[in-house]
């Protein structure tokens, strides 16, 4: 890309990017005794003393956290925010392409009470935000994130990818070829293509 659309992006520090700062998880007390022949005896030969208290509680610290953490708007953002812009060596979220107040999600069948019933299906809502009104990136910029949500995120959710609204000039275009499924499949197969987006999610 020898002629770059906008010299001179507004670009937000790190530290005034929305984050959340996770505690260090606390690593349980191992019951298998430290000696010579330690590392001879596989684990399964050491079972936890059931008159110990804290037993029991790391048992059920351990089933709870096989369970599915709720992923919000700010995980998103964090999926997403780093994904490298296509034009500048700066991310997305440094250029406020993506913002967090622009990331909704929205459960679209009741939430299950058993793992008989249906799963919840969510919808991530992500509006992109262009540095310029006629970017000519839009379109890969939005391919950009779809794919990244889309390789991250489980299942049960769906990715919609539109631009903002008043951000772009031919903002409704863009917004139909990133929403038709099959145009976004052809596109992924254009080798030029996914060479620019696998720059883009390098560093995520």
């Amino acid at each position: 890309m020898s002629e770059i659309l906008n010299a001179n992006p507004t670009i937000r520090s790190v530290a005034d990017l929305p984050s959340r700062r996770r505690e260090p998880s606390k690593k349980s007390k191992s019951q298998r005794p430290f000696g010579l022949l330690s590392s001879t005896i596989p684990d399964s030969a050491y079972t936890p003393d059931p008159f110990n208290p804290s037993s029991s509680s790391e048992t059920e610290s351990s089933d709870n956290e096989e369970e599915v953490e709720p992923i919000d708007e700010q995980e998103i953002y964090d999926l997403i925010a780093s994904i490298q812009d296509p034009e500048h060596p700066l991310t997305l979220g440094s250029l406020s392409v993506v913002n967090l107040p622009d990331i909704t999600l929205t459960s679209t069948l009741p939430p299950s009470s058993s793992p008989t019933t249906t799963p919840t299906i969510t919808t991530v809502t992500v509006l992109v935000t262009p540095t310029i009104t006629h970017c000519s990136l839009a379109t890969v910029i939005g391919l950009g994130v779809r794919v990244r949500l889309e390789q991250a995120l489980p299942p049960r959710f769906r990715v919609d990818v539109r631009i903002k609204e008043g951000s772009h000039s031919t903002a409704e275009q863009v917004n139909r070829q990133l929403g038709d499924k099959e145009r976004v499949a052809a596109a992924l197969e254009n080798g030029t293509l996914m060479g620019v987006l696998r720059k883009m999610l390098d560093g995520c």
